[in-house]
């Protein structure tokens, strides 16, 4: 297991717009959750597909048996478009399908289904220094 508190390195440029989402997954196959998701066990056409649906990074944070993503994408990056023509990239549709099973959602929903976007309340950047 890695150090938490040693963080995650990031390098984007430029501007650019950050989601938050959330899921619950079935923690009696967590451990499978989190092979699958691997990268070196994750399907070549699943990350294929995000990077050409236009998002730059996408990363999933587990605590317990919830997972949280945070996806990174290009300023003018267009949700619905996005996530419209990623459903319909090879073994895409396979993949949620594959997944539903360790998640708990119905089965048959496109990952913007299943993924439910979080409101930011919170935003040190945004917060102006006071004396």
């Amino acid at each position: 297991m890695n150090d938490l508190k040693q963080g995650y390195p990031e390098n984007i440029a430029g501007e650019t717009k950050r989601y938050c989402q959330y899921l619950e997954l079935n923690p009696d196959t967590l451990e499978q959750y989190k092979y699958w998701h691997n990268s070196m066990n994750i399907w070549k056409e699943i990350p294929e597909g995000i990077r050409k649906a236009g998002i730059l990074n996408m990363e999933i944070y587990l605590i317990g048996n919830h997972a949280f993503m945070i996806t990174e994408t290009p300023k003018n990056f267009d949700w619905d478009t996005a996530f419209g023509r990623l459903a319909t990239f090879e073994r895409q549709a396979e993949w949620e399908e594959f997944v539903s099973k360790f998640q708990n959602v119905a089965s048959g929903k496109r990952s913007e289904e299943k993924w439910q976007l979080m409101e930011r309340i919170f935003s040190l950047k945004e917060t102006p220094k006071r004396d």
